[in-house]
């Protein structure tokens, strides 16, 4: 006979997916249990509390747009919101969602192991000697940039000095900001030039003594156009709510943005120039997602984007050796995240700014008092800030080992056979393991706190249909994987995106066996993917086996 788990249903992570993932399955009837590794809610939000880290996405966007409560209650007070604030609003949600009574904080997950006798999830804790957690479900929610990744240089831990790394900033115990770290006058390093490290440097630059930015690769950055929200336009928005969740619906991430319907190369020059100029400014990412339609796509409107940017590159910046060495040249404008600036690019232009370019000299070690490079240089240093950001989207997976039906661990199958998911939700031979916001998922290039309610909205039905026929497995058909992973294949290959090197494309430096290109996400937008699923569960539930079947066989009359 078998036994009964513990829980129905098991999720880790208490950032933006998670609390939203247990709450549906709790108010649904399901017995749920959260496991988070920090002592409180908030995810990406807790841990981030580096100086000067704040969203990107305009904060009152950067929201659950399924609450009408919340959205009434909580006051934004500038257009991209601290992390402070950010924090500030996931509390508040955690509170309306009573959410922390579900949770077990300051734990982690070692490994999960299936069960295949008594269909269910076997989860064993980091902490030595603690007994294992049974689930019949089990839902990962630790989100595309939750591993932070530290870079791959000999004596990094030999370092004497005071050194963080951007997300696992030491926290203030009495607030939600960062700890009470002073830089004034110190020499600080900062190590990374993605957008944890241009939102930092902008900050370290305004206090300490001598600033030095190792950058391997730089990155197109433009402004974010932050303002302050005053009370009467936060009363604006809320009037408004319902009209701008409708408009980002239709948009490709979830962003207040939309494509031009215009070909870039069709636009006379001089018209062409005035929209990047007005897009250039912000707010967000407006010249990114809200350009024109085919320049992702094309390689020549792609270029005129480009020298775009690299010559507001060299307005910026007035040394023209060193507006060089921040220009990328192994990649166009927007086919990598592109990071958003205030006063970035003119950081460079201070006296006490220095920066080191990895490319002609890189880093070859750490040592007691600072970073050497190649040239035999030490460069000494009080304090090194680590901005080298997540092993991305797969990276917390890879951290955990799972085991699913004969012991085949996940990490295992993926680097054999590469990652192949059914939707970004379901791997073949993993039963009852649903991965949100995971490789190749609809809601990995999207505003997160939009897309993955959109998600988890739609895995209310599929859950639902698990509840009311008493099902004891789901699983990913393989046939339905093999098709998804040829669509992801085919839509990435069409644009830009997919031709180059970056954590969209699984593709990071500083990870073993991570230099190869893989397909981490669905690139169709969000209206696309949702209609697909939409079209899937009208489909009783297409590529998904209940029982081992299909559910129109479970539902045909014996």
């Amino acid at each position: 006979m078998s036994k009964q788990p513990d829980f129905d249903a098991v999720v880790i992570g208490a950032g933006i997916t998670g609390m939203y993932q247990l709450y549906k399955l709790r108010e649904q009837g399901f017995k749920v249990k959260g496991i988070e590794g920090a002592p409180d809610v908030g995810g990406a939000w807790f841990w981030n509390r580096y100086p000067g880290c704040r969203v990107d996405s305009e904060s009152h966007t950067y929201s659950y747009f399924w609450s009408d409560e919340l959205k009434q209650k909580f006051n934004w007070t500038e257009r991209f919101a601290g992390q402070p604030e950010v924090l500030t609003y996931l509390q508040t949600a955690a509170d309306l969602m009573d959410i922390r009574k579900d949770y077990i904080f300051n734990q982690r997950v070692k490994t999960a192991r299936w069960d295949d006798e008594n269909k269910y999830w076997v989860i064993q804790l980091e902490e030595g000697g603690s007994t294992p957690i049974t689930s019949r479900f089990f839902f990962s929610a630790m989100g595309p940039l939750s591993a932070p990744q530290m870079p791959n240089v000999p004596g990094v831990y030999t370092f004497e000095g005071d050194w963080w790394h951007t997300g696992r900033w030491p926290r203030d115990p009495d607030s939600n900001h960062g700890a009470k770290i002073d830089f004034t006058g110190k020499r600080v390093a900062v190590v990374g030039t993605g957008a944890s490290g241009v939102q930092v440097i902008q900050e370290m630059s305004k206090v300490a003594k001598e600033l030095f930015v190792f950058q391997r690769s730089p990155n197109w950055t433009n402004p974010l156009g932050n303002a302050p929200v005053s009370q009467e336009e936060m009363d604006e928005i809320k009037r408004n709510y319902n009209k701008l969740n409708e408009f980002c619906d239709t948009t490709l991430s979830g962003f207040p943005h939309k494509w031009i319907d215009r070909d870039t190369l069709d636009v006379p020059e001089e018209e062409r120039d005035a929209t990047f100029e007005d897009l250039y400014k912000g707010p967000g990412f407006r010249l990114w997602l809200g350009n024109y339609h085919d320049y992702l796509e094309n390689p020549e409107a792609n270029k005129v984007v480009t020298e775009f940017v690299a010559r507001k590159i060299r307005e910026r910046v007035k040394d023209p050796v060193t507006a060089e060495k921040l220009t990328p040249r192994d990649h166009g404008y927007g086919t990598r995240r592109v990071p958003m600036d205030t006063k970035y690019y003119e950081c460079y232009n201070q006296d006490n700014v220095h920066l080191v370019d990895l490319r002609e000299t890189p880093m070859e070690q750490v040592e007691a008092t600072g970073i050497r490079t190649s040239d035999g240089k030490l460069y000494e240093v009080d304090v090194i800030v680590y901005a080298t950001g997540f092993y991305a989207i797969r990276g917390s997976l890879s951290r955990i080992e799972i085991y699913g039906k004969d012991g085949r661990s996940l990490n295992q199958v993926w680097r054999d056979e590469g990652v192949k998911t059914y939707l970004g939700l379901m791997v073949d031979g993993f039963p009852n393991f649903f991965t949100l916001v995971g490789p190749q998922n609809g809601t990995v290039f999207c505003n997160i706190p939009r897309c993955s309610a959109t998600a988890i909205d739609w895995n209310e039905g599929l859950m639902q249909n698990v509840f009311d026929m008493n099902i004891k497995t789901i699983e990913a058909d393989p046939t339905a994987q093999n098709e998804w992973n040829h669509l992801c294949e085919e839509k990435l290959a069409k644009g830009l995106l997919g031709k180059t090197d970056s954590w969209f494309t699984g593709v990071n430096k500083n990870v073993a066996g991570a230099q190869k290109r893989e397909v981490l996400f669905y690139a169709g937008g969000i209206p696309e993917f949702k209609e697909l699923c939409v079209d899937i569960q009208n489909d009783n539930w297409r590529g998904f086996l209940f029982d081992g079947a299909p559910a129109a066989k479970l539902t045909e009359p014996a």
